[in-house]
């Protein structure tokens, strides 16, 4: 089972699209460019689901990705930010002096809206008992 999650927001959008136990693509979106971009992918992978993050502007994006002919679904995401930022650090360890700041205390250097989305598509394949 191949899934695009969404983790929606304001002004971008975190993208992920994932099957069992391994990523395939993930992209941070412009919000007006999230309709557009989520039907290209859906055609590119062949999805069979859309998970939306049920937080900040689910609402809208529900409206906009459910016309493209797949089932939409919705996944809480509570808590799905900072382990977002614990699988960026993770994905990109500290080098140099860097390595001296707590992980707490660390900003990633880019938005982390696609990691938010990997975990999202995770969970659902979770839920789905499909990992």
């Amino acid at each position: 089972m191949t899934v695009l999650a969404i983790d929606p927001g304001r002004d971008k959008c975190g993208l992920a699209v994932a099957q069992p136990g391994r990523v395939l693509h993930q992209e941070v979106v412009a919000r007006d460019r999230l309709a557009w971009r989520v039907a290209e992918l859906a055609g590119e992978y062949a999805v069979h689901v859309i998970v939306v993050g049920g937080a900040t502007g689910s609402q809208e994006v529900l409206r906009e990705v459910s016309g493209l002919g797949r089932p939409v679904e919705t996944v809480p995401e509570q808590g799905s930010s900072l382990e977002a930022r614990r699988r960026y650090f993770r994905d990109h360890p500290a080098r140099g002096l860097a390595r001296l700041i707590p992980q707490g205390l660390r900003v990633p250097p880019r938005p982390v809206d696609d990691y938010v989305a990997v975990i999202l598509a995770e969970r659902f394949l979770e839920e789905a008992g499909l990992v």
